[in-house]
């Protein structure tokens, strides 16, 4: 739909056969850790990122010595369910073949491995495949892991949505042989690839997919390009509401770039449900911006060309008329830290993991606790979207072996606040080389402060904000969904984002720009103090700022975000 000049990423995607380009070739040569050129690129259609220790990249410099590159790989884990079979490997390599020796839970409901080094890149996905885990997709311009509520209370309608996740992952996934050929060794047809749904050169931009399961909205639907909202009667899912067109990216100083809520283009039975999911992929193929991939993304389509006419469009070509949404409400996106039943009579016990990161600690060896539960756990696991993950499925008579492994490990601590359980970051420094300020590393210490800001101003232990801090403007950590948003802009400084809500369904609009982490509390001492005194029954943080004037509430994102 433009006759501008193609983005150099369209160019190599249509030389690359299929995701293919010299990855091969780049993997023999041991002169350099990295990958070069387009395949620096190509390597995230196959789940990696080529990333350093930017920690110790300047000392390398001195010493004339290249960046210590290796590659982050992000797992394709459709709705974050995986077995303790499958997690005792994974543990197994973090240990022996990842320089940091963790396991990252993510904010896409997966698991990453961060600092693996050339050498043990086909080992990893060796590995992988052997317990039938890959990472075709999870990152690219395709349609990443595809997430799923964790509602492990009504069993047997998280069975279905569940289904339904591992449905369209497998549906939107490419079709090329390239991942099998390169990371596996398999056999190198004389065949010609085709991609009937995401095209030879795939979509223009990354494209995220949820299937959620009111009220929780843990995976977070308007971060989202495509999201399915189940329906249900009597317990059994009937069909979904579908939202287009969310997103939370943007870039400092651009004001074409903003975060988006996704709209409401109705109700589908459930035997509709590939067939949207291609039509609104293969829309956004056609249709989206492939000169300028900073708008790319769905939702800039959207504002484009209109939300009517995009969903007139994805009607006709799945040959179905959307009906009228079904009624639904969100009350709630943290996860229920600690044990809860099912309706099935099994127990689920969900474990507050901060940050996602699992590693063994002084006084707290969590990665090893997990592995203790692993090896005599009868049922799944299930990572979140939240970055902790839920023992699940576990038997009555099973539940205090369970409990004993993870209090001797550090897994339950009873005096973890929920304001901490309620704030979240993104990796950030010192590996992600898109970071402009640290999240991870920060986030603990600053909860510490706002707890004690919290204390002072007379609120109870339950009282809590939803606060989220990402290290850049591209929104791993979710920070444009919550009531206080922090996104890294330097070193020690951030934008502050105010006047998200409770529920995740408004964007928070900034506050102050470019302030130390010193103004930050001073900020937050301030506020926290007026919502103590000032605000309504059960007025939460983010709906007070907006009712007391403090800052506008973004409806339109295109109008009213830099208004």
């Amino acid at each position: 739909m433009t006759e501008q000049k193609l983005s150099d990423n369209e160019r190599l995607k249509r030389q690359s056969n299929f995701l293919r380009g010299t990855i091969e070739q780049d993997l023999d040569d041991r002169i350099t850790g990295g990958f070069t050129a387009d395949n620096f690129q190509l390597i995230r259609f196959h789940g990696m990122y080529q990333q350093d220790d930017r920690d110790i990249r300047a000392e390398r410099a001195k010493q004339k010595l290249e960046p210590l590159q290796n590659v982050m790989l992000r797992a394709r884990m459709p709705g974050g369910v995986i077995t303790p079979k499958q997690w005792l490997a994974i543990d197994k390599f973090a240990d022996e073949h990842t320089s940091y020796g963790s396991i990252r839970l993510t904010t896409r409901q997966t698991f990453q491995f961060h600092g693996v080094l050339k050498p043990n890149i086909k080992l990893m996905h060796q590995t992988l495949n052997k317990i039938g885990i890959d990472s075709i997709a999870t990152a690219g311009d395709v349609n990443r892991n595809v997430l799923c509520t964790t509602n492990p209370v009504e069993s047997e309608l998280h069975q279905q949505a569940y289904e339904w996740a591992k449905k369209i992952s497998e549906h939107l996934l490419p079709k090329t042989r390239a991942y099998a050929e390169i990371w596996l060794d398999g056999e190198k047809l004389e065949t010609t690839d085709e991609e009937p749904i995401l095209g030879s050169n795939y979509l223009p931009r990354k494209f995220k997919t949820t299937v959620v399961i009111p009220p929780q909205n843990d995976v977070d639907v308007h971060a989202n390009d495509l999201n399915f909202i189940a329906i249900a009667d009597n317990g059994q899912l009937v069909g979904f509401n579908v939202l287009v067109g969310g997103g939370l990216a943007m870039t400092h100083g651009d004001h074409s770039t903003y975060p988006r809520r996704a709209d409401d283009f109705g109700f589908i039975p459930l035997e509709k449900t590939l067939d949207i999911a291609a039509a609104v992929v293969t829309t956004q193929r056609d249709w989206g911006n492939r000169s300028n991939r900073k708008n790319a993304k769905t939702k800039y389509t959207l504002d484009r060309v209109g939300s009517d006419v995009f969903k007139a469009e994805v009607e006709k070509r799945a040959g179905i008329k959307f009906e009228d949404s079904r009624h639904y409400e969100f009350t709630d996106r943290g996860d229920r830290i600690g044990w809860v039943e099912g309706i099935d009579g099994k127990h689920h016990l969900a474990l507050f993991i901060e940050n996602g990161r699992l590693l063994d600690y002084p006084n707290k060896p969590l990665k090893t606790g997990v592995a203790e539960i692993a090896k005599v756990h009868r049922g799944d696991f299930r990572m979140t979207a939240n970055q902790n993950l839920i023992v699940a499925g576990v038997l009555a008579k099973d539940k205090a072996k369970i409990e004993q492994i993870a209090r001797d490990h550090g897994l339950m601590d009873d005096s973890v606040s929920e304001q901490r359980k309620s704030s979240m970051a993104c990796v950030s420094l010192p590996t992600c080389p898109l970071a402009m300020a640290e999240a991870e590393r920060f986030l603990p210490e600053f909860v510490t402060d706002v707890e004690e800001i919290l204390a002072k101003h007379g609120l109870n232990k339950d009282e809590n904000i939803i606060l989220r801090v990402t290290g850049c403007p591209n929104g791993c950590g979710r920070a444009m969904l919550a009531e206080i948003g922090l996104v890294g802009k330097a070193p020690g400084r951030y934008n502050l984002h105010l006047g998200g809500n409770r529920n995740g369904t408004r964007v928070p609009k900034m506050y102050r720009e470019n302030i130390t982490v010193a103004q930050i509390m001073d900020e937050m001492d301030s506020l926290v103090g007026r919502w103590a005194t000032e605000r309504q029954q059960n007025e939460g943080f983010g709906d007070f700022t907006i009712r007391a004037g403090i800052i506008d509430e973004v409806k339109i994102s295109m109008r009213d975000f830099y208004a």
